[in-house]
């Protein structure tokens, strides 16, 4: 099997456990903000970290599998034309690039805080957000 193609198998399954830990983690946001008065609890914690290290670890899959395919001769200017490409090789790597480091961010500062904030829950949901506009439901569920 060719390396790229070991690449999308474990891309597509990593994207599985990937939407089960967003969801987790949007749920415990929420619980943490609205049941327990905004103290951060541990399962948070953990959810969120599992959260950013598999972000950080389908980003590397992605960006590799991004480098394969110029190295084999993309074109820049035919995939700015074509929207489904642009998709592929612009909108969701940068996108998903932005949502990981924002999840870094709400990690460091959920470790070191014992309140939740508005400030830290918008960025969790910008986040959250980045990745449900760049994460590809057609080609995952279809």
């Amino acid at each position: 099997m060719e390396v790229y193609n070991i690449l999308l198998h474990a891309h597509k399954g990593f994207a599985y456990l990937e939407l089960a830990l967003v969801a987790a983690f949007l749920i415990l946001l929420l619980v943490t903000m609205f049941t327990y008065s905004g103290n951060i609890t541990k399962p948070l914690r953990k959810v969120t970290l599992f959260t950013m290290i598999f972000f950080h670890v389908q980003f590397l899959i992605g960006i590799t599998m991004l480098i394969i395919n110029f190295s084999k001769g993309l074109d820049m200017g035919s995939v700015m034309k074509n929207a489904d490409l642009r998709f592929t090789y612009v909108e969701h790597p940068f996108s998903m690039l932005i949502a990981a480091v924002l999840m870094t961010i709400v990690n460091k500062k959920l470790k070191t805080a014992d309140k939740l904030t508005i400030r830290l829950m918008s960025l969790g949901l910008v986040a959250l957000a980045l990745f449900v506009f760049a994460f590809p439901w057609s080609r995952v569920f279809g």
